[in-house]
């Protein structure tokens, strides 16, 4: 059944589908179930480009090497590439360093010094550390209930990076700020009030880190960002632009996706009744709940691409240089062909897999620290709360690309000890 909200023209294959429809907005699962029925390739006018939302095209599309994330014709798109944008030279100057928005070869050399100072061994001996601070912030909690985004969510991952990377950790509300301040950038409908503000915070944010650039090269430490400046390839090093732009893409994305993928994991647990604790039983049971999680209700839905030559992507689906294409990973993450029952809860099941941190050369080079802050937190905060339900209907915010609720109040009785 076709959601009243939507319209679709099959032989075209064009769908004109506000993001900011609330019905979607609230679940955007209705419309993707349509549309995997449908055509999960279609153009979406409201975007001005092909979107693709089946699991196998979106995980074939993230490790196309013909796509990529530099615009190479300088032509005006959907973030305003291409336009003027002398207002925002701040925040331009940050990107144009950031390892996320560029490709081989300078992608390569960038990842490979940053991944040095952030591999899965390093991340693993994280984990005491945030079985503590979870503890912490529960024993924190006011008595019966609480907003668990601002309580929880939020402050343990800000926490953890703000602690790996050498910064106050007193400092944490205000890089969220700015780094929220900053991702608005990339949400539909964005104003040029929305630019401004995005590039005065990449101007604060960027002179604050450099101060502390300048401190740590006179006394390094043991912190992530003394090694990132110690880090070598080949004999080159980060310039201190390319550490900054590091350093602010890993406090960015070293929260902003973690805290949406805790709020919309806590109310997808909530939400199947009965004890939480039965999918935290052991570290396996807790790893494949964290990953379902991940695929249920993944944190980003729309991850963008451009064409590096002329391609024809699908039959009847032709793209040009400098075009963009729209990579659906929620969607994908329900297709029907690459999962049986998509829209059921089960950590169990044997097709477990997901594209919620992407795939290729910029799968998210933070995937082991999320997920090691999900398992964690997640086990902890039912452990010790074993009782808690939702206290009101939770709303999500309206930001299509950054799936997260506006908040999760939540009522419980006293606290489990540790």
């Amino acid at each position: 059944m076709i959601p009243n909200y939507l319209v679709f023209d099959p032989a075209t294959r064009r769908l004109r589908l506000d993001p900011h429809e609330p019905a979607f907005v609230q679940n955007p699962y209705e419309a993707y179930a349509f549309l995997q029925g449908a055509a999960s390739a279609f153009f979406w006018e409201n975007y001005g480009f092909w979107c693709f939302g089946g699991f196998d095209d979106v995980n074939r599309l993230l490790r196309d090497r013909r796509f990529g994330r530099q615009n190479p014709a300088g032509i005006p798109d959907s973030r305003g590439i291409g336009q003027d944008r002398s207002h925002l030279t701040a925040f331009d100057g940050i990107e144009a360093n950031s390892m996320l928005e560029l490709e081989p070869p300078v992608h390569t050399r960038l990842r490979t010094l940053v991944n040095r100072a952030f591999v899965s061994r390093q991340v693993e001996r994280l984990r005491p550390r945030v079985e503590a601070l979870a503890n912490e912030l529960i024993d924190r909690f006011e008595p019966g209930g609480v907003d668990l985004l601002p309580a929880f969510a939020s402050p343990l991952p800000i926490t953890i990076i703000a602690e790996m990377l050498g910064v106050p950790v007193a400092m944490g509300p205000q890089l969220l700020d700015w780094s929220h301040r900053m991702v608005a950038m990339y949400v539909h409908g964005r104003t040029r009030e929305t630019e401004e503000i995005a590039n005065r915070a990449a101007r604060d944010f960027s002179d604050f880190l450099r101060g502390y650039v300048t401190e740590r090269r006179k006394k390094p430490g043991d912190d992530l960002l003394s090694l990132l400046i110690a880090a070598q390839e080949d004999g080159q090093k980060l310039s201190e632009d390319e550490l900054v732009s590091s350093a602010i893409l890993l406090l960015n994305a070293g929260h902003e996706a973690t805290v949406h993928q805790t709020g919309n994991a806590v109310r997808t647990i909530l939400a199947q009744g009965g004890d939480p604790r039965r999918f935290f039983m052991s570290a396996e049971a807790t790893a494949a709940a964290v990953e379902e999680c991940l695929r249920f209700d993944a944190p980003l839905h729309m991850f963008t691409r451009y064409a590096y030559q002329e391609v024809e992507v699908a039959p009847g689906i032709l793209v040009r240089p400098g075009e963009t294409i729209g990579l659906l990973l929620g969607m994908a993450n329900h297709d029907p062909l690459a999962f049986a029952d998509p829209l059921a809860f089960d950590p169990e099941r044997a097709d477990q897999k997901n594209v919620s941190f992407g795939a290729g050369i910029h799968f998210c080079i933070g995937a082991p620290l999320a997920r090691l802050e999900l398992q964690v937190s997640l086990k902890t905060l039912f452990d010790r709360l074993p009782g808690v339900h939702v206290a009101e209907q939770p709303r999500f915010r309206d930001s299509y690309h950054f799936h997260g609720l506006e908040a999760l109040a939540v009522s419980f009785g006293e606290p489990d000890p540790r």
